[in-house]
């Protein structure tokens, strides 16, 4: 043990003589490796504790008895010195894959939970007109009292959208879909047994569309934030589910309908909407980092602490930014005649002489080309070829063509031209639906993304309530729908002249997309620029002296 011992202390001395060695000047500074030191040193204070343990009583402690957990830090402490010039790019390339997302993997799951979602959403809307004649027959009311149903369902979708994106953005995004299926199945339930059209305003309308609105949105931007190079493509084949639903739908509810009358009807809807919670448990969205934020107990619990949390949580300030508030008109003004076509090409058709069955036909006919539009601009989008905001203008123009062309077609009598402009126009109009979404984070980046759809869906939800009866204001005024096709569209011609308004619109290559600063970034370069303007003159001064 003694010759042990004095090895030991020899190796011990000699390590602080190379330290006196390198303070002194007369070895290099990297001459003596700190990991060795540190081992060393260890390894003689580990020594020393084993004698003092062999030595000392059986019931004696001190900070010896063990030596294997004391050492335990230093060892970790040398392990984390000797690996972390390595792990730093490792976790920075990791970043950057985190970032531009994965591009597949659990993110194609959450686009089936899209589709089964959106097929449940929008689809179910599309299809309540099935229950139309039926409210009529019951209530004994007028149409145009019955129809605010399916309108309230609409605007309380579009309206509670930025209140979706507050909640996730303040808490979980699973809690707030899974909500929201519960509220859309909840609201249908309640509407099988209302006995007013008050309580069907308010359970169908309100209830439901609250639930629509905290589901759409948040599964649209978690699986836009999956999907870098595919997210077109992803959201394509989500949104394909539209049509598809609209199709199968329509004669599952009428089926329903002749089967369990109304209500019954409703009550199994109510059930099937429920499938939404599970389509919202598959979410697993990670909460976006947020700047800490050190404020005393009484100014968090102050009026302006409130106003300025629920401002971030709403992304308020992007109301300000020019960009946005561009991308938003533009997409506002292609809402107002976006939906003409689907509420007044079928009565066109009749007008100009051509049979029922013929005029659905058309309809249904530019639904399935809309289903292919929406698929195949997705797969051409994420091609790279053309940045999404070219394109997006692109289909939105070629769109706003086809519906004023849409009377002109059908002026000569021919069932062939409106069925072939009716085909074109579907699949632009299903092609411009994607890219709609997806320009989104090209224009407020990705951590604003969840924000940025719930106020766009509420400003645009205004255009979307006047386009229609503003149709029909033209319609009885001059006696045919030609006028409402031309204006319905101008408005999307003109959508696509305010989209050329946007910051580097002309440029072939897509910008950058702008990136959040938080508090503390924002201080450090204030500082930084701080200590530059300082320290200028007197770097000049040392320059010159030199």
């Amino acid at each position: 043990m003694e010759i042990f011992m004095s090895r030991l202390l020899g190796k011990h001395v000699q390590c602080a003589r190379s330290r006196r060695a390198c303070a002194r000047g007369r070895l290099p500074l990297f001459s003596v490796s700190t990991v060795e030191l540190a081992a060393a040193a260890a390894h003689v204070d580990r020594t020393r504790c084993h004698l003092a343990v062999y030595h000392s009583e059986p019931g004696d402690c001190g900070p010896c008895a063990a030596p294997e957990e004391a050492d335990r830090p230093s060892r970790a402490q040398a392990d984390d010195s000797v690996f972390d010039m390595t792990k730093h790019k490792p976790k920075a390339e990791s970043r950057s894959d985190e970032a531009e997302g994965p591009d597949g993997g659990w993110g194609w799951v959450l686009v089936g939970a899209l589709f089964v979602s959106t097929s449940l959403v929008f689809g179910l809307m599309r299809s309540l007109g099935i229950f139309f004649v039926e409210f009529v027959q019951y209530f004994e009311e007028s149409a145009q009292a019955i129809s605010w149903i399916s309108s309230t369902g609409l605007a309380a979708q579009q309206f509670f959208s930025p209140l979706g994106a507050a909640l996730c953005n303040a808490y979980d995004t699973r809690v707030v879909v899974m909500t929201g299926g519960f509220l859309a199945g909840l609201g249908l339930i309640l509407a099988s047994q209302a006995t007013s059209l008050v309580h069907l305003y308010l359970t169908m309308g309100v209830v439901s569309g609250l639930g629509w609105g905290l589901v759409f949105t948040p599964m649209v931007a978690t699986v836009m934030a999956h999907f870098t190079r595919r997210r077109t493509l992803a959201l394509g084949l989500a949104f394909s589910s539209i049509g598809i639903s609209s199709f199968a739908f329509n004669p599952l509810f009428q089926l329903l309908v002749e089967m369990y009358a109304w209500r019954g009807a409703l009550l199994i809807l109510g059930g099937l909407s429920l499938n939404i919670v599970p389509c919202g448990a598959l979410v697993r969205l990670k909460r976006r980092p947020k700047a800490p934020q050190k404020v005393d107990s009484e100014s968090s619990s102050s009026c302006a602490a409130v106003l300025r949390r629920v401002s971030s949580y709403l992304e308020l300030p992007l109301l300000f930014e020019r960009p946005y508030l561009t991308y938003t008109a533009a997409i506002t003004l292609l809402n107002v005649g976006y939906f003409v076509p689907y509420f007044h090409l079928v009565a066109h058709s009749r007008q100009v002489g051509f049979s029922e069955y013929q005029a659905a036909f058309v309809m249904s006919a530019a639904g399935a080309t809309d289903i292919l539009g929406r698929i195949a601009s997705g797969w051409f989008a994420d091609l790279g070829h053309f940045r999404l905001i070219h394109l997006l203008s692109l289909w939105t123009t070629l769109a706003g063509v086809f519906i004023m062309l849409l009377p002109v077609s059908s002026l000569s009598g021919s069932y062939a031209a409106l069925m072939v402009i009716s085909l074109l126009y579907g699949f632009c109009s299903g092609a411009l639906t994607s890219l709609v979404f997806a320009v989104v984070p090209m224009i407020v980046g990705v951590e604003r993304m969840m924000g940025a759809l719930g106020l766009l869906q509420l400003i645009e939800s205004v255009a979307g309530l006047l386009g229609t009866p503003l149709s029909g204001l033209l319609k009885d005024i001059t006696g045919n729908y030609a006028a409402s096709f031309m204006v319905a569209g101008s408005f999307l011609i003109l959508g696509t002249l305010t989209m050329a308004t946007l910051p580097h619109y002309f440029s072939c290559t897509e910008p950058p997309a702008p990136q959040r600063r938080s508090h503390d970034d924002k201080d450090k370069s204030y500082h930084s620029e701080l200590a530059q303007i300082n320290s200028s003159p007197s770097d000049t001064s040392h320059g010159g002296a030199q």
